[in-house]
Protein backbone atom coordinates (compact mmCIF):
# COMPACT_ATOMS: atom_id res chain seq x y z
CA UNK A 1 0.00 0.00 0.00
CA UNK A 2 1.39 3.42 -0.93
CA UNK A 3 1.54 6.42 1.40
CA UNK A 4 1.58 8.87 -1.52
CA UNK A 5 -0.01 12.20 -0.60
CA UNK A 6 -2.46 13.35 -3.27
CA UNK A 7 -2.79 16.98 -4.35
CA UNK A 8 -5.74 18.88 -2.89
CA UNK A 9 -9.14 18.23 -4.42
CA UNK A 10 -12.76 19.31 -4.06
CA UNK A 11 -15.20 16.45 -3.27
CA UNK A 12 -17.72 16.50 -6.13
CA UNK A 13 -18.40 12.82 -6.88
CA UNK A 14 -20.51 10.31 -4.96
CA UNK A 15 -17.78 7.87 -3.93
CA UNK A 16 -16.99 5.05 -3.70
CA UNK A 17 -18.92 3.77 -6.70
CA UNK A 18 -20.15 0.22 -6.40
CA UNK A 19 -19.05 -2.87 -8.32
CA UNK A 20 -21.72 -5.14 -9.82
CA UNK A 21 -21.51 -8.46 -11.63
CA UNK A 22 -23.04 -8.65 -15.11
CA UNK A 23 -24.43 -12.15 -14.57
CA UNK A 24 -26.56 -12.54 -17.68
CA UNK A 25 -24.12 -10.92 -20.08
CA UNK A 26 -21.29 -13.08 -18.75
CA UNK A 27 -23.36 -16.24 -19.32
CA UNK A 28 -24.45 -15.01 -22.75
CA UNK A 29 -20.83 -14.58 -23.83
CA UNK A 30 -19.79 -17.90 -22.32
CA UNK A 31 -16.47 -16.55 -21.15
CA UNK A 32 -14.97 -14.98 -18.03
CA UNK A 33 -17.02 -13.22 -15.36
CA UNK A 34 -17.58 -9.53 -16.17
CA UNK A 35 -18.04 -6.99 -13.40
CA UNK A 36 -18.74 -3.30 -13.85
CA UNK A 37 -17.40 -0.39 -11.80
CA UNK A 38 -20.35 2.02 -11.81
CA UNK A 39 -18.61 5.32 -12.39
CA UNK A 40 -21.76 6.32 -14.28
CA UNK A 41 -23.17 6.75 -10.76
CA UNK A 42 -20.69 9.39 -9.58
CA UNK A 43 -23.62 11.80 -9.70
CA UNK A 44 -26.65 12.79 -11.77
CA UNK A 45 -25.71 15.82 -13.85
CA UNK A 46 -22.11 15.11 -12.81
CA UNK A 47 -22.26 11.45 -13.79
CA UNK A 48 -19.28 9.74 -15.38
CA UNK A 49 -15.53 9.47 -15.04
CA UNK A 50 -14.75 13.14 -15.72
CA UNK A 51 -15.89 14.30 -12.31
CA UNK A 52 -13.08 12.34 -10.64
CA UNK A 53 -10.58 14.39 -12.68
CA UNK A 54 -12.42 17.66 -12.15
CA UNK A 55 -12.13 17.27 -8.39
CA UNK A 56 -8.41 17.94 -8.77
CA UNK A 57 -8.26 20.45 -11.64
CA UNK A 58 -11.06 22.66 -10.32
CA UNK A 59 -9.40 22.80 -6.91
CA UNK A 60 -6.37 24.18 -8.75
CA UNK A 61 -8.58 26.62 -10.68
CA UNK A 62 -10.04 28.03 -7.47
CA UNK A 63 -6.61 28.23 -5.85
CA UNK A 64 -5.45 30.34 -8.82
CA UNK A 65 -8.40 32.72 -8.54
CA UNK A 66 -10.22 31.63 -11.68
CA UNK A 67 -13.55 33.23 -12.55
CA UNK A 68 -14.07 31.38 -15.86
CA UNK A 69 -13.10 27.82 -16.74
CA UNK A 70 -12.53 26.88 -20.36
CA UNK A 71 -12.40 23.43 -21.87
CA UNK A 72 -12.90 21.71 -25.20
CA UNK A 73 -14.48 18.65 -26.76
CA UNK A 74 -17.02 17.37 -29.27
CA UNK A 75 -20.58 18.72 -29.36
CA UNK A 76 -21.72 15.70 -27.30
CA UNK A 77 -18.71 15.83 -24.96
CA UNK A 78 -19.37 14.27 -21.55
CA UNK A 79 -16.35 16.15 -20.26
CA UNK A 80 -17.62 19.56 -21.38
CA UNK A 81 -21.02 18.93 -19.78
CA UNK A 82 -19.45 17.75 -16.53
CA UNK A 83 -17.11 20.75 -16.49
CA UNK A 84 -20.02 23.15 -17.01
CA UNK A 85 -22.02 21.51 -14.20
CA UNK A 86 -19.11 21.53 -11.77
CA UNK A 87 -18.20 25.10 -12.66
CA UNK A 88 -21.72 26.34 -11.91
CA UNK A 89 -21.72 24.40 -8.65
CA UNK A 90 -18.55 26.24 -7.63
CA UNK A 91 -19.67 29.68 -8.78
CA UNK A 92 -17.48 29.73 -11.91
CA UNK A 93 -18.47 30.63 -15.46
CA UNK A 94 -18.06 27.81 -18.04
CA UNK A 95 -16.84 28.50 -21.59
CA UNK A 96 -16.84 25.55 -23.98
CA UNK A 97 -14.92 25.20 -27.24
CA UNK A 98 -16.83 22.59 -29.24
CA UNK A 99 -15.61 20.78 -32.34
CA UNK A 100 -18.02 20.93 -35.27
CA UNK A 101 -20.91 23.03 -36.53
CA UNK A 102 -23.32 24.67 -34.14
CA UNK A 103 -26.18 22.14 -33.90
CA UNK A 104 -29.59 23.02 -35.32
CA UNK A 105 -31.15 21.26 -32.35
CA UNK A 106 -29.44 20.99 -28.96
CA UNK A 107 -29.79 17.47 -27.60
CA UNK A 108 -28.10 15.31 -24.98
CA UNK A 109 -25.00 16.88 -23.46
CA UNK A 110 -25.32 19.96 -25.68
CA UNK A 111 -28.81 20.56 -24.26
CA UNK A 112 -27.37 20.37 -20.75
CA UNK A 113 -24.64 22.86 -21.73
CA UNK A 114 -27.29 25.32 -22.89
CA UNK A 115 -29.40 24.81 -19.76
CA UNK A 116 -26.34 25.69 -17.70
CA UNK A 117 -25.82 28.90 -19.64
CA UNK A 118 -22.33 27.92 -20.73
CA UNK A 119 -20.76 30.14 -23.37
CA UNK A 120 -20.35 27.94 -26.45
CA UNK A 121 -17.88 28.66 -29.23
CA UNK A 122 -17.90 26.20 -32.14
CA UNK A 123 -14.81 25.63 -34.27
CA UNK A 124 -14.05 23.53 -37.33
CA UNK A 125 -12.22 20.21 -36.91
CA UNK A 126 -9.15 21.87 -38.43
CA UNK A 127 -9.30 24.77 -35.98
CA UNK A 128 -9.82 22.31 -33.14
CA UNK A 129 -6.34 20.90 -33.74
CA UNK A 130 -5.07 24.11 -32.10
CA UNK A 131 -7.66 24.12 -29.29
CA UNK A 132 -5.06 24.79 -26.58
CA UNK A 133 -3.82 27.85 -28.47
CA UNK A 134 -7.37 29.09 -28.99
CA UNK A 135 -8.14 28.75 -25.29
CA UNK A 136 -4.92 30.61 -24.46
CA UNK A 137 -6.07 33.51 -26.66
CA UNK A 138 -9.50 33.51 -25.00
CA UNK A 139 -7.81 33.71 -21.60
CA UNK A 140 -6.05 36.87 -22.81
CA UNK A 141 -9.45 38.26 -23.91
CA UNK A 142 -10.83 37.55 -20.45
CA UNK A 143 -7.82 39.13 -18.78
CA UNK A 144 -8.50 42.37 -20.65
CA UNK A 145 -11.99 42.34 -19.11
CA UNK A 146 -10.67 41.80 -15.59
CA UNK A 147 -11.50 38.07 -15.48
CA UNK A 148 -9.21 35.15 -14.69
CA UNK A 149 -9.47 32.24 -17.10
CA UNK A 150 -8.36 28.68 -16.41
CA UNK A 151 -8.00 26.20 -19.28
CA UNK A 152 -8.69 22.50 -18.83
CA UNK A 153 -7.45 20.25 -21.67
CA UNK A 154 -9.70 17.83 -23.52
CA UNK A 155 -10.98 15.20 -21.11
CA UNK A 156 -9.07 16.89 -18.26
CA UNK A 157 -6.32 14.56 -19.44
CA UNK A 158 -3.24 16.07 -17.90
CA UNK A 159 -1.07 15.04 -14.95
CA UNK A 160 -3.37 16.67 -12.40
CA UNK A 161 -6.61 15.37 -13.89
CA UNK A 162 -5.20 11.84 -14.11
CA UNK A 163 -4.90 11.89 -10.31
CA UNK A 164 -8.63 11.22 -10.30
CA UNK A 165 -8.00 7.71 -11.58
CA UNK A 166 -5.00 7.13 -9.38
CA UNK A 167 -7.51 7.77 -6.61
CA UNK A 168 -9.99 5.43 -8.33
CA UNK A 169 -7.32 2.70 -8.44
CA UNK A 170 -6.88 3.14 -4.70
CA UNK A 171 -10.65 2.77 -4.32
CA UNK A 172 -10.74 -0.40 -6.46
CA UNK A 173 -7.82 -1.84 -4.50
CA UNK A 174 -9.71 -1.27 -1.24
CA UNK A 175 -12.84 -2.95 -2.67
CA UNK A 176 -10.76 -5.92 -3.78
CA UNK A 177 -9.26 -6.31 -0.31
CA UNK A 178 -12.66 -6.03 1.33
CA UNK A 179 -14.09 -8.83 -0.85
CA UNK A 180 -11.08 -10.91 -1.93
CA UNK A 181 -13.03 -14.06 -2.84
CA UNK A 182 -15.25 -12.36 -5.40
CA UNK A 183 -13.37 -9.24 -6.47
CA UNK A 184 -10.10 -10.96 -7.38
CA UNK A 185 -9.88 -9.28 -10.79
CA UNK A 186 -7.36 -10.26 -13.45
CA UNK A 187 -8.08 -7.32 -15.77
CA UNK A 188 -9.44 -3.78 -15.67
CA UNK A 189 -10.91 -2.81 -19.06
CA UNK A 190 -11.90 0.72 -20.03
CA UNK A 191 -12.52 3.01 -22.99
CA UNK A 192 -9.63 5.25 -24.04
CA UNK A 193 -10.31 8.68 -25.50
CA UNK A 194 -7.72 11.24 -24.41
CA UNK A 195 -5.62 8.98 -22.16
CA UNK A 196 -6.07 10.51 -18.70
CA UNK A 197 -8.13 7.67 -17.26
CA UNK A 198 -5.61 5.14 -18.61
CA UNK A 199 -2.65 7.00 -17.14
CA UNK A 200 -4.32 7.23 -13.75
CA UNK A 201 -5.20 3.53 -13.67
CA UNK A 202 -1.70 2.50 -14.74
CA UNK A 203 -0.03 4.72 -12.13
CA UNK A 204 -2.53 3.61 -9.49
CA UNK A 205 -1.86 -0.01 -10.34
CA UNK A 206 1.79 0.61 -9.50
CA UNK A 207 0.96 2.21 -6.16
CA UNK A 208 -1.81 0.00 -4.79
CA UNK A 209 -2.04 -3.78 -4.49
CA UNK A 210 -3.50 -5.99 -5.81
CA UNK A 211 -3.01 -4.68 -9.34
CA UNK A 212 -4.93 -6.27 -12.25
CA UNK A 213 -3.68 -5.83 -15.80
CA UNK A 214 -4.95 -2.58 -17.37
CA UNK A 215 -6.45 -2.98 -20.86
CA UNK A 216 -7.64 0.04 -22.85
CA UNK A 217 -10.01 0.06 -25.81
CA UNK A 218 -9.51 3.00 -28.17
CA UNK A 219 -12.69 4.74 -29.29
CA UNK A 220 -11.21 7.07 -31.90
CA UNK A 221 -7.43 7.02 -32.38
CA UNK A 222 -4.72 4.56 -33.33
CA UNK A 223 -2.91 2.89 -30.44
CA UNK A 224 0.51 4.43 -31.14
CA UNK A 225 -0.37 8.13 -30.66
CA UNK A 226 -2.62 7.26 -27.72
CA UNK A 227 0.23 5.38 -26.03
CA UNK A 228 2.47 8.41 -26.59
CA UNK A 229 -0.11 10.65 -24.88
CA UNK A 230 -0.37 8.25 -21.95
CA UNK A 231 3.42 8.10 -21.57
CA UNK A 232 3.52 11.91 -21.58
CA UNK A 233 0.90 12.11 -18.81
CA UNK A 234 2.63 9.40 -16.76
CA UNK A 235 5.98 11.21 -17.03
CA UNK A 236 4.38 14.51 -15.99
CA UNK A 237 2.77 12.84 -12.97
CA UNK A 238 6.19 11.69 -11.80
CA UNK A 239 7.99 14.95 -12.58
CA UNK A 240 5.37 17.45 -11.41
CA UNK A 241 3.70 15.67 -8.50
CA UNK A 242 6.36 13.19 -7.45
CA UNK A 243 4.11 10.15 -7.86
CA UNK A 244 6.44 7.28 -6.81
CA UNK A 245 6.18 4.69 -9.56
CA UNK A 246 8.13 3.39 -12.54
CA UNK A 247 6.62 2.38 -15.86
CA UNK A 248 7.61 1.04 -19.26
CA UNK A 249 5.85 0.90 -22.60
CA UNK A 250 4.83 -2.68 -21.73
CA UNK A 251 2.48 -1.27 -19.07
CA UNK A 252 0.35 0.38 -21.78
CA UNK A 253 -1.93 -2.02 -23.66
CA UNK A 254 -4.43 -0.52 -26.10
CA UNK A 255 -6.67 -2.34 -28.56
CA UNK A 256 -7.49 -0.12 -31.56
CA UNK A 257 -9.43 -2.60 -33.70
CA UNK A 258 -12.87 -1.28 -32.70
CA UNK A 259 -12.85 2.36 -33.77
CA UNK A 260 -15.44 1.34 -36.34
CA UNK A 261 -17.00 4.30 -38.14
CA UNK A 262 -14.99 6.73 -36.01
CA UNK A 263 -15.29 8.77 -32.84
CA UNK A 264 -18.90 9.15 -31.73
CA UNK A 265 -20.22 7.12 -34.69
CA UNK A 266 -21.60 3.60 -34.48
CA UNK A 267 -22.00 0.51 -36.59
CA UNK A 268 -25.30 -1.40 -36.50
CA UNK A 269 -23.54 -4.13 -34.52
CA UNK A 270 -22.47 -1.67 -31.82
CA UNK A 271 -25.96 -0.22 -31.55
CA UNK A 272 -27.46 -3.70 -31.25
CA UNK A 273 -24.98 -4.57 -28.50
CA UNK A 274 -25.87 -1.40 -26.57
CA UNK A 275 -29.53 -2.43 -26.79
CA UNK A 276 -28.67 -5.99 -25.70
CA UNK A 277 -26.78 -4.74 -22.63
CA UNK A 278 -29.74 -2.57 -21.65
CA UNK A 279 -32.20 -5.44 -21.99
CA UNK A 280 -29.99 -8.03 -20.27
CA UNK A 281 -28.62 -5.96 -17.40
CA UNK A 282 -30.55 -2.69 -17.20
CA UNK A 283 -27.26 -0.89 -17.86
CA UNK A 284 -27.14 1.95 -20.37
CA UNK A 285 -23.99 2.37 -22.44
CA UNK A 286 -23.21 5.38 -24.61
CA UNK A 287 -22.27 5.23 -28.27
CA UNK A 288 -18.97 7.08 -27.94
CA UNK A 289 -17.13 5.32 -25.11
CA UNK A 290 -18.72 2.53 -23.09
CA UNK A 291 -20.77 1.02 -25.91
CA UNK A 292 -17.74 0.65 -28.16
CA UNK A 293 -15.50 -0.58 -25.34
CA UNK A 294 -17.84 -3.23 -23.93
CA UNK A 295 -18.68 -4.36 -27.46
CA UNK A 296 -14.94 -4.77 -28.06
CA UNK A 297 -14.52 -6.69 -24.81
CA UNK A 298 -17.37 -9.03 -25.79
CA UNK A 299 -15.77 -9.65 -29.19
CA UNK A 300 -12.37 -10.32 -27.61
CA UNK A 301 -14.02 -12.83 -25.26
CA UNK A 302 -15.59 -14.62 -28.23
CA UNK A 303 -12.19 -14.71 -29.96
CA UNK A 304 -10.61 -16.43 -26.95
CA UNK A 305 -8.38 -13.64 -25.62
CA UNK A 306 -9.28 -14.46 -22.00
CA UNK A 307 -9.35 -17.59 -19.89
CA UNK A 308 -12.86 -18.67 -18.83
CA UNK A 309 -11.71 -18.45 -15.20
CA UNK A 310 -10.63 -14.83 -15.51
CA UNK A 311 -12.49 -12.02 -13.79
CA UNK A 312 -12.74 -8.72 -15.62
CA UNK A 313 -13.68 -5.34 -14.16
CA UNK A 314 -15.12 -2.95 -16.76
CA UNK A 315 -15.08 0.75 -15.91
CA UNK A 316 -18.43 2.31 -16.81
CA UNK A 317 -17.36 5.89 -17.53
CA UNK A 318 -20.89 7.26 -17.99
CA UNK A 319 -22.27 9.04 -21.06
CA UNK A 320 -26.02 8.54 -20.71
CA UNK A 321 -26.83 12.10 -21.83
CA UNK A 322 -25.10 11.64 -25.19
CA UNK A 323 -27.21 8.52 -25.70
CA UNK A 324 -30.30 10.76 -25.83
CA UNK A 325 -28.93 12.36 -29.01
CA UNK A 326 -28.89 8.98 -30.80
CA UNK A 327 -32.62 8.31 -30.95
CA UNK A 328 -32.67 8.26 -34.75
CA UNK A 329 -29.69 5.88 -34.88
CA UNK A 330 -31.56 3.29 -32.86
CA UNK A 331 -34.74 3.77 -34.90
CA UNK A 332 -36.94 2.86 -31.94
Amino acid sequence: MSNFEFPDRIPLANLPTRIEKLERLSRHLGGPAIYVKRDDLTGVALSGNKVRKLEFVLRDALDKGATTVLTCGAVQSNHCRATAVAARRLGLRPLLLLRGSRPERYEGNAFMDRMLGAEIRCVTPEEYETADDIMARIIEELKAKGEVGYAIPEGASNALGAMGYVKAAEEISAQMRENPDEFNFDYIVHAVGSGGTSAGLIAGGKLFDPAPQILGISVGSDAQPLAADIRRILSAMKDTYGVPFEFTSDDITIIDDYIGRGYGLNTPEELEFIRTAAQMEGVFLDGTYTGKALYALADQIRKGRFDRRDKILFIHTGGIFSLFAKYDDFAL
